[in-house]
């Protein structure tokens, strides 16, 4: 990609966030889903960015991506969540997995924004260990019939195509993915609103009853399931690291901001040596975040660069744990500490650090919790025999 491509991307990303920002704070205080976050992408050409031309995309390398996922991390974890979402699980399998003929028909349509797409793994009973899962197929002549029931999905409620996971009926062989088209029979959604945060961006959960699937929408081969959504979670979890180093950075500009033009004991809180603390760490986490997060996309860079060294791989994989870990930490930190730079006015939606609180808390959990992360990357550096889960 050319450096006038990728200014050229990362300006449209910018008049993007400013034009939602007044939406997408109106739909916060009214607790209602912003549509406008896709209305507004597909105005800008920004659901395929990582997309290759050739299917409708903007053919930007995995760095400029994830630079505009930091971007749009600034407006809310919401908006963040529907480009990973869409882009980064649910159009990356698909680019990696999936045939000609099923790039052809949904990755151009999701970089046009004519399909949204998701990414579906967690069920009820089967979140941190997805070989739990109880979702099933079974072939009938040119189809598969899926059932079952998934669960938090990003998108679910909203997205045209989902890639799923099942078991075969008999659970005789290991998990498939398919790309399964939301529309017609068998398919149930149900939105679930009940959430700490995130109430701009649509989380649900699905049901599934003998829906059909065509054979072709099969993803990679029989069994493949289990690979596809491992290394799937590995770009999700750089895309969270992404976004919540952008809530970091705007935690950073608020306080700073406020800090400036507040006033008590007759003088702006800026010059309070214990506010000045809470400004220089979220400095610190802003700075170290930055410096993993770009570490661990480069590392992924390489690794796509040399599929078949393995080496190369591992260190990407791990780098992607320590940056997702690490980054949804100091954005947690980082929040909690702007609110209480604001003080009164900290514990109010009308605020942008009270908004970033609520909504961050859950990139401790989705696309890998931390207790999984950890056992992750402490059997990395042990070996292969030391895993708590096998």
């Amino acid at each position: 990609m050319s450096a006038d491509n990728r200014e050229q991307v990362m300006a449209d990303v910018e008049r993007y966030c400013e034009e939602l920002r007044p939406i997408e704070e109106l739909c916060y205080l009214e607790h209602r889903y912003n549509s406008d976050a896709i209305t507004l992408a597909k105005k800008h050409n920004l659901l395929g960015i990582h997309m290759p031309t050739q299917y409708g995309g903007r053919g930007a390398d995995l760095m400029t991506y994830m630079k505009a996922l930091v971007r749009i991390g600034r407006e809310g974890t919401g908006v963040r969540t529907l480009f990973s979402g869409h882009c980064s699980i649910g159009q990356t399998p698909i680019m990696e997995w999936g045939d000609e003929e099923q790039k052809k028909r949904y990755l151009s349509a999701s970089a046009s924004g004519d399909k949204i797409l998701a990414f579906g793994l967690t069920e009820p009973d089967a979140g941190s260990n997805p070989l739990e899962m109880q979702m099933t197929y079974r072939r009938d002549g040119d189809r598969f019939l899926l059932n079952g029931v998934k669960y938090l999905i990003s998108n679910g409620g909203i997205a045209d195509a989902i890639v799923t996971f099942a078991y075969p009926e008999e659970r005789m062989d290991r998990i498939s993915a398919f790309i399964v088209d939301t529309a017609g029979p068998g398919f149930e959604s149900e939105e679930l609103s009940a959430k700490l945060g995130l109430p701009t961006s649509n989380t649900a959960m699905f049901e599934l009853s003998d829906h059909p699937v065509p054979v072709e929408n099969l993803l990679g081969t029989e069994g493949d399931g289990f690979r596809i959504a491992l290394a799937t979670l590995r770009s999700g979890r750089l895309s969270v690291a992404a976004g919540c180093l952008g809530v970091i950075e705007d935690c950073l500009q608020e306080t700073l901001d406020y800090a400036r033009a507040r006033t008590q004991h007759g003088k702006a809180i800026a010059r309070h040596q214990l506010v000045q603390e809470h400004i220089a760490s979220i400095e610190i986490a802003r700075q170290s975040s930055e410096c993993l997060l770009l570490t661990s996309v480069e590392a992924k860079m390489a690794s796509d660069a040399e599929p078949d060294d393995q080496d190369l791989l591992n260190r990407a994989d791990l780098l992607a744990a320590e940056a997702k870990y690490f980054v949804s930490n100091a954005a947690c930190e980082a929040a909690d500490r702007a609110v209480q730079v604001f003080g009164g006015r900290g514990y109010s939606e009308l605020f942008r650090p009270g908004r970033h609180w609520k909504d961050v808390r859950v990139c401790r959990i989705y696309e890998g919790t931390d207790e999984i992360l950890k056992l992750k990357i402490a059997a990395a550096l042990l070996g292969k025999q030391y895993q708590a889960f096998r």
